[in-house]
């Protein structure tokens, strides 16, 4: 499975309805099993982002597609980076010799 850490924020749908964020974030994770992915961790944050989520997904395509499905709701915006773990870091750059 590929990791992938979201950076999100609340928009003023979701801030207002702050109260009912749990329920959401539980959902959210529910949406993403069924897609075949797994929640990693989730943090709420201080700063330019409200939250950081670190998730597992199949692939590029159910990752895309959870970032849509959340966004749809109204209720957060994202940002999703592809991470690459330690050993696939190391392949990468040891291949630019």
């Amino acid at each position: 499975m590929t990791t992938y850490i979201m950076l999100g924020s609340w928009t003023d749908q979701g801030i207002t309805a702050i109260a009912e964020s749990p329920r959401r974030l539980d959902a959210a994770k529910g949406m993403l099993a069924e897609m075949g992915g797994k929640m990693l961790a989730y943090y709420m944050t201080t700063g330019e982002h409200d939250m950081v989520a670190i998730y597992e997904a199949p692939d590029d395509a159910v990752a895309a597609r959870f970032s849509l499905m959340l966004g749809r709701m109204g209720n957060v915006r994202t940002r999703t980076l592809k991470a690459f773990p330690e050993e696939a870091y190391r392949a990468i750059v040891g291949s630019l010799r």
